[in-house]
């Protein structure tokens, strides 16, 4: 305890770190106080009422926007349009050639990059603020049913979804950690205490299965978050080797120094479960205009239904190798490593080097893959083990791989303005590991 308060008072003692800390709560403030301003002609009663027993993917949905969905607030379609376009725009990168010439053209075509992808938030959530009112406030619940009134409402939600996007940015420029992946992680935070109490009630009451099966709960909780924290800090070490090095103009020469290519089993971070999960509120937004209540839409809109748990399975792995392939590049790796005049040992320079990182790569990245598209449908098998659903969401899935990648990145950068300042770290036992790149796409 006492080393822990002594490093609080480190990172305080630090000008730039603590006015980064408390920009960023400032900042996620804003956000929450955001989330709880209902739009202008609506009877927030009726909404609640009409809400009551909201779950599946409209629950999962409302967990990633802190509550702000089922309260029909400013902020009810949240980031998730951003990210949606997000998506987009890397697909059209690997397909359209003019976005691959802006991809290497480094920061001036990262800003191009991020203004159209601005651009096309804007569209997404155009089209997808009109569905939002019609789906998910019933006329009971509004006051007022003009088309003034539907205008009104699709602007509040299209400049609602731009400010938290603006947030995140401003975040990420002046605070500490990713912006986007914070509002995100705080969103879901944010529901972690009244899941918690909802599952405290129901295992204390007359029907409930008691406090050890609570307990054991808990238990599993906390087994499924440190495999998630050891899926997210592993790596596959790559020795490599630097030759002798005459220093000056001696003939001594330098020990060649031996190193390693730290290379993530898990390198595409918590991405692949955030394209994932963006993809499959598609159906959820099918299913509710649709009148039928069978088909494969309505199977694929059923969070604990066997089709929807598949699908998202297989997207889940499909995307990991997706993202690991444009964030990780072994030739670039290779290339690097022979004009500094390294090499791996037993393998020849260039071509060969790529050749067995990417093998190297590939192996990793497939357990890691299958273990993180697990992780992805934990919940569901814990909602079958008789945990609350609100409380489920928390045993894997989005929720919890993105709090322990937001966490351990911000974590990340913490200690590296520790560290520069010749402060301990965060870690008495060694340093975390090398940031994730949770989400990279955030301008």
């Amino acid at each position: 305890m006492k080393n822990f308060l002594q490093t609080l008072k480190n990172i305080w003692s630090i000008e730039e770190l603590r006015n980064r800390i408390l920009a960023t709560l400032a900042l996620l403030l804003v956000f929450r106080i955001g989330s709880y301003i209902v739009l202008p002609g609506i009877n927030s009663q009726e909404l609640a009422a009409a809400n009551a027993d909201g779950g599946g993917l409209a629950g999962l949905l409302d967990l990633f926007t802190g509550g702000a969905f089922n309260r029909a607030s400013i902020f009810s379609l949240g980031i998730m349009p951003y990210i949606s376009a997000s998506i987009i725009m890397q697909l059209m990168g690997i397909a359209v050639p003019s976005i691959q010439k802006m991809q290497k053209e480094g920061e001036s075509g990262r800003k191009k990059i991020n203004q159209y992808t601005r651009f096309l938030t804007i569209v997404i959530v155009i089209f997808q603020a009109p569905g939002y009112i019609a789906a998910s406030i019933p006329a009971s619940a509004r006051l007022d049913d003009t088309t003034f009134w539907w205008v009104m409402t699709t602007v509040i939600l299209t400049s609602g979804t731009l400010f938290v996007m603006w947030l995140g940015e401003r975040i990420t420029d002046r605070g500490v950690g990713n912006g986007i992946s914070l509002l995100i992680m705080i969103g879901i935070i944010a529901g972690l205490p009244g899941a918690f109490f909802q599952e405290v009630l129901a295992a204390t009451g007359p029907e409930g299965n008691g406090l050890v099966i609570l307990l054991i709960e808990l238990v599993a909780l906390l087994v499924v978050i440190a495999a998630t924290v050891a899926l997210v800090q592993a790596v596959r070490r790559v020795p490599i080797q630097f030759p002798k090095r005459q220093v000056g103009n001696s003939k001594q020469y330098s020990e060649g120094a031996r190193q390693y290519i730290p290379l993530k089993v898990n390198s595409a971070g918590v991405m692949p479960i955030i394209f994932a999960q963006a993809i499959m509120f598609v159906p959820l937004y099918i299913a509710q205009y649709s009148d039928t209540q069978t088909g494969f839409i309505v199977e694929l809109s059923n969070f604990a239904g066997l089709w929807y748990n598949v699908v998202f399975f297989i997207m889940v792995v499909a995307f990991t190798y997706f993202y690991t392939a444009i964030t990780v590049n072994p030739n670039q790796m290779a290339d690097d490593l022979k004009r500094n005049g390294g090499f791996v040992p037993g393998v020849k320079p260039g071509r060969a080097t790529a050749d067995f990182l990417d093998t190297v790569l590939s192996r990793i990245t497939l357990p890691g893959a299958i273990f993180l598209g697990f992780i992805a449908i934990l919940p569901v098998f814990a909602l079958q083990a008789g945990v609350k659903q609100g409380f489920s969401i928390f045993f894997g899935g989005t929720s919890l791989l993105i709090m322990v990648g937001v966490i351990l990145d911000t974590l990340q950068q913490i200690e590296s303005y520790l560290l520069m300042r010749h402060y301990d770290g965060l870690m008495k036992t060694g340093k975390l590991a090398g940031r994730s790149s949770t989400f990279g796409m955030a301008g």
